[in-house]
């Protein structure tokens, strides 16, 4: 349901706050490592999340990316939002420009249940909640 960048964004994003947990800053080579990610594609990502305020950044040997925010206060729709836009909770399920309540696709209304639902989920969980439920196996897979 999320984009590549999105998923890719999601994986380093634990990374990074695994890293802060032990209170260091990581590098873009071992995030991509640990959330196997190719490593232009997720630099241009956690170099957008810079920009968006999701995370940090320091150059230089003691440098890396590093969350100086409290793990709670950021949802995976900020996330979501800050990598793909909110197009996943506004857009038609089957791409449809003109899709809306005067003018509904086929699927209007049951999909308008789903993004509700991709909604509240997103708003409900945290980067917190992430890490809890990320284990390094997930990435062994």
């Amino acid at each position: 349901m999320f984009s590549k960048a999105c998923e890719y964004g999601i994986r380093a994003l634990t990374v990074i706050a695994e890293a802060g947990h032990e209170s260091r800053k990581i590098g873009i080579k071992e995030v991509c490592k640990q959330a196997k990610t190719p490593e232009s594609f997720t630099a241009k990502i956690l170099q957008n999340l810079v920009k968006k305020k999701i995370i940090s950044s320091q150059k230089g040997p003691a440098g890396g990316f590093y969350i100086s925010r409290n793990l709670d206060e950021i949802t995976l729709y900020d996330i979501v939002e800050a990598i793909d836009g909110n197009d996943v909770f506004v857009k038609c399920g089957l791409g449809l420009s003109e899709c809306n309540a005067k003018k509904p696709c086929p699927l209007h209304n049951k999909f308008e249940v789903v993004r509700s639902q991709l909604h509240q989920m997103c708003n409900n969980n945290t980067l917190a909640d992430l890490v809890k439920g990320f284990h390094q196996e997930v990435y062994n897979r």
